[in-house]
């Protein structure tokens, strides 16, 4: 098991990492849309939200030698599943064919308030 870690995305702040490879797989934490630069927010709506989250997600694949294009499974969690179509049509600007497996769910409440919060699994070539 090995532990992945970058200042380009946010720090975890609880008893938890940014991600786990375990063998040929790296797994990320839920990724909210905190800016790692400043530590807030990023201003805006679900959109926003969805390309600063997708964002710390692809900065910590970086980090792992990998790119979205490793990604074979994805979680999206909203607040809001009215959010969908905006959220997808930001997510599409992440991903090309093949496309990752997904799961998209709305939940009662994210960590600080967050629109969305976004994890994957990705494979190591």
């Amino acid at each position: 098991m090995k532990v992945i870690s970058t200042p380009k995305a946010p720090a975890a702040i609880g008893p938890y990492s940014q991600a786990i490879q375990v063998g040929n797989h790296v797994y990320t934490s839920g990724q909210i849309p905190i800016n790692p630069a400043t530590g807030a927010f990023v201003e805006g709506g679900i959109e926003e939200q969805t390309r600063q989250a997708l964002s710390n997600v692809q900065a910590i694949l970086k980090e792992a030698g990998l790119t979205m294009g490793n990604v074979v499974k994805t979680t999206v969690f909203m607040a809001d599943m009215n959010d969908f179509a905006r959220m997808n049509a930001v997510y599409a600007e992440f991903f090309t064919e093949p496309y990752p497996a997904r799961s998209a769910v709305a939940v009662k409440t994210l960590p600080k308030g967050a629109l969305v919060e976004i994890e994957v699994v990705a494979e190591v070539n």
